[in-house]
């Protein structure tokens, strides 16, 4: 094994668009280097602390938080905590001794990458979004790299800091050959049936499950059949709104997601970076329900990005819950439309992410 790269801080996380591409970095710099160390920061009780973890790797959080738009009490305490997580950082760092750091954006790789910077250690940052995050533009001045997955990113980056590499995605989730049926049993479903996968992101999408919940007996009356990720903030109302049905499953989360993509014909899901990256991988026909609720509506600029090549098709947030029934009955009876967009999204896939990241973090180390 080169000795190259021994030791690695991967910093991030917030939601499932940083956490899951900084999981998917890891395990292949692991495949290639199975003997390196990796340690994770994240930042105290977000959902890093808890899928992380799950994922095999050791993490630390820091006490740090997003900066409050409203005047208060936390708008005057942000810098000392700030000043505190970086110190924090460079404890970790330095005790830890890694050969590079990398960010994924979110609130806690902002300290570790500055203190890491400070420390003289090699960084680079993944921005997963065609609209680069506070953190990453704050950061982006001192990094080796920056690895990114939409063209046009000069806006945000020094153009000659940044690299295309598309997305990091987990292989074991976009890899669907065979596990179609082995899904259906999983679901308790029937694999005669047309399938629907709606996911609202890792914690849930309020418009797309009452979008669902709305168009739910119509879907029904067509026999079509629903695995449904309602998200961890919904389950509990969502258990008594949808009873039990031979043609729905309902779950908070989906762990298996590599057999719900296998069983789906076609899918609703919110328009994050790292979802997108999966979907132009698995090729099903999809619809787009962006989030209005991110930062510089970055969503619909993702969304946007596939429904120009006519690979997608996008219902606006605002107008969903009238109109992404219609939306869904309408795609399944049209299979010309199924195929085309099966075919264009396909066609925009970017599936070697993780491979081109290596290739970056080994000229910079």
């Amino acid at each position: 094994m080169s000795s190259n790269l021994r030791k690695v801080i991967i910093s991030g996380g917030g939601t499932g668009g940083h956490i899951f591409p900084a999981i998917a970095i890891a395990n292949r710099i692991k495949e290639e280097y199975p003997d390196a160390e990796f340690l994770f920061i994240g930042a105290e009780g977000k959902m890093e602390m808890e899928k992380v973890p799950k994922a095999g790797y050791e993490i630390i959080g820091l006490p740090i938080r997003g900066l409050s738009r409203k005047l208060s009490l936390d708008l005057i305490k942000f810098p000392f905590m700030v000043m505190k997580a970086v110190s924090m950082a460079k404890k970790i760092i330095k005790k830890f001794d890694p050969d590079v750091v990398i960010g994924v954006g979110g609130y806690a790789s902002a300290p570790t990458l500055r203190a890491a910077n400070s420390l003289g250690i090699p960084t680079l940052i993944q921005e997963q979004n065609s609209f680069a995050g506070k953190t990453n533009k704050w950061l982006a001045k001192k990094v080796k790299k920056i690895c990114v997955a939409y063209e046009g990113m000069e806006k945000f980056f020094p153009a000659d800091k940044i690299v295309m590499t598309g997305n990091p995605v987990r292989k074991e989730v976009v890899t669907i050959e065979g596990k179609r049926e082995n899904g259906f049993k999983a679901f308790n479903l029937d694999s005669t049936k047309k399938t629907l996968l709606v996911i609202g992101g890792s914690l849930g999408a309020r418009t797309i499950n009452k979008s669902i919940l709305a168009a739910k007996e119509d879907l029904l009356k067509e026999d079509i059949q629903i695995i449904w990720q309602c998200g961890k903030f919904y389950i509990e109302d969502y258990k008594k709104l949808v009873p039990d049905h031979p043609n729905i499953y309902l779950s908070d989360f989906i762990y298996n997601m590599d057999e719900a993509y296998a069983c789906a014909d076609y899918i609703v899901s919110r328009a994050g970076a790292i979802s997108i990256s999966e979907l132009t991988i698995i090729g099903k026909p999809v619809i787009l329900v962006p989030s209005p609720n991110v930062a510089e509506d970055h969503q619909t600029k993702n969304a946007l990005a596939l429904t120009k090549n006519n690979a997608a098709i996008m219902v606006k947030d605002v107008e969903a819950e009238s109109a992404l029934g219609a939306e869904i009955l309408s795609l399944t009876k049209d299979e010309n439309k199924q195929k085309e967009l099966s075919k264009n999204i396909k066609a925009m896939e970017l599936d070697h992410a993780t491979d081109l990241i290596l290739e970056e973090i080994k000229k910079i180390v």
